[in-house]
């Protein structure tokens, strides 16, 4: 299904031009336009699915392997040292355009702190009762 308001399926589906690094038929990677790092890319599948929660389990399976072939390419080319993968659900989480996709940032040496945080101390009570409460939604 596609969505016919929707910026990134107009988008993985060529409706609107973009700098294009990789297509098959079922995702379109493209070049961000606002990038975090230089060769910042994002997968697009060319189905609509508003994030991982609503993802199918064809689209879930093929993704992870297309961002390592990606990555590694990028790695190849740009002689970044590494690359995040990174995937937001919901506008709490960073998430601004309602249709999954994944980032890939390559990471240079000595390239600016991003994609991180510093670890916090967890009670063994709390993390008790929270797994508990995330298993029992299960």
């Amino acid at each position: 299904m596609r969505k016919d308001d929707c910026i990134f399926c107009k988008i993985a589906n060529g409706e609107i031009p973009s700098e294009t690094i990789y297509e098959d038929d079922m995702f379109r990677t493209i070049m961000d336009l606002g990038p975090a790092s230089k060769g910042h890319a994002l997968i697009l599948p060319k189905q609509h699915y508003r994030d991982l929660c609503d993802l199918d389990r064809e689209t879930a399976e093929k993704v992870l392997p297309l961002a390592a072939k990606i990555g590694e390419a990028m790695k190849k080319s740009l002689d970044c040292k590494g690359f995040n993968v990174v995937q937001n659900n919901g506008k709490e989480a960073g998430q601004t355009v309602f249709h999954y996709h994944v980032h890939l940032i390559p990471r240079y040496e000595d390239g600016p702190d991003m994609v991180s945080w510093a670890p916090g101390k967890a009670d063994p009570e709390e993390l008790k009762q929270t797994g508990a409460a995330i298993r029992s939604a299960l």
